[in-house]
């Protein structure tokens, strides 16, 4: 989450006035992420989240992720749903921006996460998956292997001003990557975006995951990958065995995996690596002059791919079918 557009107190108060949720109270920015602008709006019946995106989204995924969002909570997970207008829509126009309302989730999410956490987190990550296993759109993931050369294209030429060889780093694991890709394991919707800011608690109990703009149809082990990189590794870089074992175990007590998808794990988690760092290197360079947001350090996925390609079997992680 971000501010990159702002909006006006007159241009705020006439969008709200097409729902059913009383008049506009009070809002403000909501600095945190790098995608979207939102907003937190309070209004005569409470809280919501108002979201404008951006130009990376794509105007014609926003059915995707609204519905998606519905679908799930539907089923009973714990997320935010789209607030429908009057007419009956959920995406409108506001200060030249796509943009949509949904519900405001209660909790947290936590700065320092504990292996208990990662234990919930890995549950949740689960039941997501088997709640959106007969949600009837797809979407393609922009951003899997087929996607990252094009991404580091336009970083390439200046990625060693970030770090000295960052560039050769990135194109030779380009190279092993596509090579070395995981095919046919089981696919459906995942999250693809599950940072410990994306998940909230309340009480110390897992209360639902936010942020579903970059969710699409692909493997579903590759959203333990992303979570094992986002979760398990520590300040000071090291990687915590005892989190990737309370993952994988919440995880699996919900959905188990196959020989195939646990033996997959670590080229899907340096792949989720690479995928990160190419982005995160993409925004510290190309920041929007102004913008109320800081970019993320492109170095930490440095930091971790290197450890990755180290780690050629799961035991590596501390992990064993």
């Amino acid at each position: 989450m971000a501010v990159y557009t702002e909006v006006t107190d007159e241009e705020l108060g006439a969008f709200i006035d097409r729902y059913s949720i009383g008049q506009l109270l009070s809002y403000k920015g909501i600095a945190e992420g790098v995608e979207n602008s939102n907003y937190l709006v309070h209004t005569e019946s409470g809280f919501y989240i108002l979201t404008l995106y951006e130009k990376r989204v794509d105007p014609a995924d926003l059915p995707f992720f609204l519905d998606l969002k519905k679908h799930l909570a539907s089923k009973g997970f714990s997320c935010p749903s789209p607030v429908a207008t009057r007419d009956g829509a959920v995406l409108g126009t506001l200060a030249g921006r796509p943009a949509a309302i949904v519900t405001f989730l209660d909790g947290m999410w936590v700065k320092r996460p504990q292996v208990h956490h990662c234990n919930m987190l890995g549950a949740a990550m689960a039941q997501m998956h088997l709640a959106a296993a007969d949600f009837d759109m797809t979407r393609k993931n922009a951003l899997d292997v087929t996607g990252w050369r094009p991404l580091f294209d336009m970083s390439a030429e200046r990625a060693d001003t970030v770090c000295d060889g960052l560039a050769k780093l990135i194109a030779d694991d380009l190279d092993f990557l596509e090579a070395n890709w995981p095919q046919d394991l089981p696919r459906g919707v995942i999250h693809a975006d599950l940072f410990p800011d994306n998940v909230f608690f309340l009480q110390d109990e897992l209360s639902g995951l936010i942020d579903f703009y970059f969710a699409c149809t692909d493997t579903l082990a590759y959203d333990l990958a992303i979570c094992l990189n986002a979760w398990c590794f520590e300040h000071d870089g090291s990687f915590n065995v005892t989190k990737a074992q309370a993952m994988l175990k919440g995880y699996t007590s919900v959905r188990p995996l196959s020989d195939a998808e646990f033996n997959a794990l670590p080229i899907l988690a340096r792949g989720a690596a690479l995928r990160f760092l190419l982005t995160r290197l993409y925004d510290w360079l190309n920041v929007p002059e102004g913008a109320l947001v800081t970019p993320k350090d492109p170095m930490e996925y440095v930091k971790k791919l290197r450890f990755h390609q180290d780690a050629t079997t799961p035991d590596a992680y501390g992990m064993s079918l």
